[in-house]
């Protein structure tokens, strides 16, 4: 499972997830993290430039191009969150520590 969690540059869980500077992608089953790649996204600037509809399509497209199944992060707004529940893509939020442990943390939580 491709799961994509907001990160800071220390490895902690970065705050809300439409204003996220950088976010992690891992490859995670049976417990363990497999592959672990961090991408500067820049959706914190990006998100007060252009639209609401046009920063969740840039959203989505980079969900989309990267194959990812669930998000963990702090906090999300209920209209990106409505937006990954229509993709299919579960989301853990409140998460918070270590970005690799809650990743672990939100593949042990029922989804």
């Amino acid at each position: 499972m491709i799961v994509c969690v907001t990160v800071t540059e220390d490895g902690h869980v970065g705050g809300s997830w439409g204003r996220a500077h950088r976010v992690a992608l891992a490859a995670a089953s049976d417990g363990t993290i497999s592959d672990w790649r961090e991408v500067e996204v820049g959706w914190d600037v990006a998100h007060d430039e252009g639209t609401e509809g046009s920063h969740h399509a840039r959203i989505a497209r980079f969900l989309i191009d990267n194959h990812v199944e669930a998000v963990v992060t702090d906090h999300m707004g209920p209209p990106m969150a409505r937006m990954l529940g229509t993709m299919g893509i579960h989301t853990s939020l409140g998460a918070h520590g270590d970005a690799r442990a809650a990743v672990l943390a939100a593949l042990d939580s029922p989804a």
